[in-house]
């Protein structure tokens, strides 16, 4: 198709952008699918098991044994589990406007990284 890396980026970070301004401002520019039941987390799920995980697996690689690798692998795969198991204890803990306050202050974030993305992949 003849698609290249960078517009990819560009497009994932437009997509990022109105994710975010949809955080911040409270607007609803993407609406959900009839039936749709779950959500999409922009963030942490590129994190948890994204190219910067393998690239960091891969550097790690060069200076510790296959073992202590995967040894630690399992480990943040436990506590990755716990973390997201333990999600539904957030909203009750912070109530309605803390969630709103939380919810803001990493669309913020978001919209950051977006930019971020946007000119390192447009050449700015």
């Amino acid at each position: 198709m003849g698609v290249d890396i960078k517009s990819f980026a560009l497009a994932g970070s437009i997509v990022m952008f109105i994710l975010a301004l949809e955080m911040i401002l409270g607007l609803e520019f993407f609406k959900a699918e009839p039936g749709a039941k779950g959500t999409i987390v922009p963030i942490a799920f590129p994190i948890i098991a994204g190219s910067g995980t393998l690239t960091t697996i891969m550097s790690l690689k060069s200076s510790l044994n296959d073992f202590n690798i995967i040894a630690a692998i399992l480990i943040n795969m436990v506590i990755i589990f716990l973390a997201l198991k333990s999600l539904a204890l957030i909203p009750k803990f912070l109530g309605r406007s803390g969630q709103i306050a939380v919810r803001k202050f990493f669309g913020v974030i978001l919209l950051a990284i977006s930019v971020k993305i946007f000119r390192t992949n447009l050449g700015f």
